[in-house]
């Protein structure tokens, strides 16, 4: 096995390791083994040329310092260690006693590295495999593949993590938002959160510090570092690093225990002093910001998506009621997804531009481009993000390019430093065509973004040139100011039997025969009276007379007359109520007026506009109501919270709206002679069927 070099061959072997386990682990509880054995076996091989020289350090040290830690790091080579005087070899020689070894073996890692393992709960497992007699057969199963990093290399082992931690998620049958980010993606967003920056990067000796909230296994943080440092190779083709001599500081921050832990072991067997690891944090980063006050150059996320934030609510809504103060202050979005939740998080930590600024690269999936309407949540993060000009570019991709969902997605680059030729604009660019299909699908990727194609991509931001699959357009254009159009309320009275039988249905008349008072008597005594009084009211607009009234209020004129000439009290409730049932719809009624004289709207009229941003809202509407709805009017009374103006401000991003291409339909005579055809096929058909000779 240990001539295995292939990743997809080790993610086949590893997970043959469900043919062991399967009566004793349901499918969606196979992680729970394959993981972390996975990464012991990956920990026992690095540490394998080691291990003598750690278990004599142990020895001349044990008992003469307090805490001999760095001793045994120097002895490792690696910032963690194992004092446990088994491996995975000398486990298996002593099968009786496999259980109480490997715990042992587990104990002797050093207490970072400790720390990280128990976050896979393994002790559970060990028991489970121990009673079900499987332990041995499962250890030896992994003690024949070889994971050292000069057989399986950093970035192909993360690939391996990755697609195993993508079968364990169709295996638990995950919403499509619980997916891992293909490679070709991460690639791609590395380029676009780094594209242009390369002078910037290049001075010997640069710090960087890179942050994920959400870092998953750690794929992008570990591309985006190798990117800067080491270059990369694709499809056997090598790409030289920006610079080799930066020095770049990874930070991030996990929600899932099993992924956490298999992103920091894999970054302490990276480095000797540990850094990068140590900066990666468990918590939920919506409610728990571990990296609270810290600012970053470069940020790179895939949150997921359409996933509620409930089980964080109350800490991010005591955050947004802080304002500017908090990371939620601009808005929320709605609580059956958090997307745009992690994107104003990733903003809050941005360097500001006097110390340098930062860049953003977060893929999301079509909803936070415009769900939520003006003064929603989500439209109010949207304008917080046009209007502080931080949107440099919006790239759609292809559709199934991810493994669990084949979903539209967008990669949104965020910037506070823009060029100054590029102030106040967004560029959108639609990738949806640059793809190749892959050889072999994986579960719901069919396609992938080659290195060519990913190149194309970057050279459209680069040239920042309107083309056809490019369109640049100001902030202002995504944004509207959304009125409120009345029309005047209209309506004729007629006291007719169908009318006035519909006064039964209104509460305000119901309410006449009900009572809330406790005292049997009285409550009795109530509902006589009141039973009196709705026989009064009926009896007073039976007497009525048919006429059709298109006059409001000529028709309450008449209405009291009748009552007061019949004794009858009609209160403010009960003549509403009388007017409801009586009154219908009429275009070619009199305008109803309020008490001060002005037009009445009629809700079932009322209607909204969105006005483009920069334009009148009086000429808009001079140009585009007017002329249909000359008795139509503005709602001044609805303005905005923020800049005062008429009307409610909103922001969206339609992207198909600026890529849609017409096509013309095709002329009736050519749709005629198709039916014509299919017509005579049918007949040859049933002819055939029948014999008829048709």
């Amino acid at each position: 096995m240990g001539t295995i070099m292939n990743h997809s061959q080790i993610v086949s072997f590893l997970w043959s390791v469900a043919d062991i386990i399967r009566d004793t682990f349901k499918r969606g509880k196979y992680q729970d083994v394959i993981l972390p054995l996975t990464v012991l076996r990956r920990l026992d091989c690095v540490l394998a040329p080691t291990k003598q020289q750690v278990l004599a350090a142990n020895a001349r040290w044990h008992g003469k310092l307090e805490n001999p830690d760095a001793q045994l790091r120097r002895a490792s080579g690696f910032a963690f260690y194992n004092t446990s005087r088994y491996d995975f070899e000398t486990l298996l020689q002593d099968a009786p006693n496999l259980a109480a070894n490997l715990r042992n073996y587990i104990a002797g890692f050093s207490p970072n590295m400790r720390e990280v393992l128990e976050k896979f709960d393994f002790d559970n497992t060990i028991t489970k495999l121990d009673d079900a007699g499987l332990l041995f057969l499962v250890m030896e199963r992994f003690k024949t593949v070889d994971l050292h990093p000069d057989k399986v290399d950093n970035a192909t082992m993360g690939t391996i993590f990755e697609e195993l931690l993508r079968k364990f998620n169709e295996a638990l049958n995950e919403n499509p938002g619980e997916h891992f980010t293909p490679r070709d993606v991460v690639r791609l967003m590395v380029d676009l959160l780094l594209a242009g920056d390369e002078e910037r990067i290049s001075p010997p000796g640069k710090v960087i510090t890179v942050y994920d909230p959400c870092c998953g296994s750690g794929g992008m943080l570990t591309i985006t570092k190798d990117h800067i440092t080491r270059g990369a190779r694709d499809n056997g083709r090598a790409h030289p690093p920006i610079n080799p001599r930066a020095e770049v500081h990874v930070f991030g921050q996990e929600v899932n225990p099993e992924t956490f832990a298999v992103a920091k072991s894999d970054l302490y067997m990276k480095s000797l002093d540990g850094r990068d690891a140590e900066q990666i944090l468990y918590g939920s980063t919506l409610s728990q910001d571990r990296h609270a006050g810290m600012a970053f150059d470069y940020l790179i996320a895939n949150p997921p998506y359409g996933k509620d934030w409930k089980r964080d609510a109350d800490a991010v809504r005591a955050e947004s009621e802080r304002g500017a103060a908090g990371r939620f202050g601009p808005g929320l979005p709605r609580i059956s997804d958090g997307q745009l939740l992690f994107l104003l998080h990733m903003l809050a930590h941005m360097n500001p531009p006097h110390q340098g600024g930062s860049r953003v690269a977060i893929i999301m999936n079509g909803s936070p481009l415009f769900t939520g309407d003006a003064g929603s949540g989500e439209s109010e993060i949207r304008r917080h993000v046009l209007e502080n000009d931080l949107l440099e570019a919006l790239i759609a991709l292809p559709e199934q390019l991810f493994y669990n969902t084949g979903i539209a997605t967008y990669v949104w680059v965020i910037t506070n430093r823009k060029r100054p030729e590029r102030r106040g604009q967004v560029m959108l660019i639609d990738a949806t065509a640059f793809w190749t299909p892959m050889r072999k699908s994986l579960g719901d990727k069919r396609r992938e973004i080659p290195r060519g194609r990913a190149g194309e991509i970057l050279a459209l931001l680069a040239d920042w040139k309107e083309g056809p699959n490019v369109k640049i357009f100001p902030t202002t254009q995504f944004g509207y100011r959304k009125i409120t159009v009345e029309r005047p309320l209209r309506l004729n009275f007629q006291a007719s039997p169908e009318r006035v039988a519909r006064l039964e249905d209104e509460n305000a008349f119901k309410a006449l025969a009900e009572s809330k008072k406790k005292d049997k008597t009285a409550q009795r005594l109530e509902i006589e009276a009141g039973r009196a009084q709705q026989d009064a009211v009926r009896r007073l607009l039976a007497g009525l007379p048919g006429e059709l009234y298109t006059n409001r209020e000529a028709f309450v004129k008449a209405l009291d007359a009748a009552a007061r000439r019949a004794g009858v009290g009609l209160n403010a409730p009960l003549k509403k109520a009388i007017l409801n049932a009586l009154g219908e719809p009429d275009p070619a009624a009199d305008v109803c007026l309020d008490s001060k004289g002005n037009p009445e709207p009629d809700p079932a009229l009322r209607d909204t506009e969105n006005v483009p941003l920069g334009e009148p809202v009086d000429e808009f509407f001079a140009r585009e109501v007017l002329p249909h709805v000359p008795d139509a009017w503005i709602d001044t009374s609805k303005r905005d919270a923020k800049d005062g103006g008429v009307g409610v401000v909103g922001y969206e991003i339609n992207f198909n709206r600026y890529f849609t291409q017409y096509a013309p339909p095709r002329p009736l005579d050519e749709i005629e002679a198709d039916i014509r055809a299919i017509e005579a096929d049918i007949v040859r058909m049933l002819a055939a069927v029948t014999g008829s000779g048709l």
